[in-house]
């Protein structure tokens, strides 16, 4: 694409409508900083200034889709507890529809607080139910699904896994048979224990740890390109999905279509935070796949959105100015 082309393409964002199917959690927040250590153990001691609720896990890629113009619709699954009360708040103040969300409660509702110091990550603390979803659960959320797809102009799903119990293998089977129905594109932001669940999706986008982990294979993939090819064409042989995306951390990203390979190394950046740039880059691969984008403009133009937001301590969306800037910039 030319500069003309990519602005084109950004504008059309606006009329794109997202399904984002997953696991949506709390990402809460202690900001402070480090003076001393305990007399009590050998660990430091933060002194909090601030705390800090944000939507994280498949609600962050929400966030991102909305920073890019277009408009999410967000189901999950979260617990009838405090930190879901604070859940649906923050739905609320984004703006963003809980007309997707299902409300269990026999489940918590997922829950990561990092300590902050200094824009160190210090630690981070989880709460949370990872056991899958019961019948009862699975099945008013999947009858949920089936309601927002007959009813909405749906333009692309994108089905996040972060391994929370919500996307159970029946569940997600009955949605990659709704999106065929529909005739709607996939896009998959997998974990290894339902890796080869999603057959025949359009896209699919794990990191190379979770590849070597889904195919059970090990490689250095510095220095054997060879076997990380070969696991690829396992992996398409497996999966039969049409587009393969990997993350490849500071060697950039990966991206395969119809068998033809690219490698798309990493931009120079002084790294902050790794935390949700892996929403960040499914979201804008996503909507870069329904604009009409070649599998290399993809993998590009993604690969600097995920580096944009490492820039900045915590989990960010993206800001679609700066994407666009930086990718006129670089492209």
């Amino acid at each position: 694409m030319n500069i003309e082309q990519i602005n084109n393409a950004f504008e059309s964002l606006n009329n794109q409508t997202v399904l984002i199917v997953g696991d949506s959690m709390v990402d809460a927040y202690l900001w402070g900083h480090v003076s001393r250590i305990s007399p009590e153990a050998p660990v430091p001691v933060v002194s909090i200034s601030k705390r800090e609720n944000r939507l994280g896990g498949a609600a962050n890629v929400a966030l991102n889709i909305v920073a890019l113009g277009a408009n999410p619709i967000l189901c999950g699954v979260i617990g009838n507890d405090s930190k879901g009360e604070s859940f649906l708040e923050l739905l609320k103040e984004s703006n963003l529809s809980a007309e997707g969300m299902v409300i269990d409660k026999t489940r918590k509702t997922t829950s990561k607080t990092r300590i902050i110091s200094s824009a160190h990550h210090m630690l981070r603390v989880d709460e949370e139910t990872t056991e899958y979803l019961d019948s009862t659960s699975e099945n008013t959320f999947l009858e949920k699904i089936s309601s927002l797809l007959n009813s909405k102009k749906i333009d692309v799903i994108i089905l996040e896994d972060y391994n929370k119990g919500v996307l159970t293998s029946y569940l997600i089977s009955s949605v990659m048979i709704l999106a065929k129905f529909h005739g709607i594109p996939t896009s998959v932001d997998p974990k290894k224990d339902q890796f080869f669940s999603y057959r025949g999706c359009t896209l699919f986008k794990p990191n190379l740890k979770e590849l070597k982990e889904g195919l059970k294979v090990e490689f250095d993939f510095k220095n054997d390109k060879d076997s990380f090819l070969k696991a690829v064409v396992e992996l398409e042989e497996r999966l039969e999905n049409e587009i393969s995306f990997i993350t490849l951390s500071e060697y950039g990203v990966f991206i395969q279509a119809q068998g033809t390979p690219h490698f798309i190394p990493a931009h120079l950046r002084n790294i902050a935070d790794v935390s949700g740039a892996g929403d960040t880059v499914i979201a804008v691969a996503t909507l870069c796949l329904v604009a009409g984008a070649s599998a290399a403009e993809i993998a590009a133009i993604a690969n600097i959105a995920g580096g944009l937001v490492c820039e900045q301590p915590g989990v960010v969306s993206i800001e679609k100015e700066r994407l666009l800037n930086e990718v006129n910039n670089l492209l």
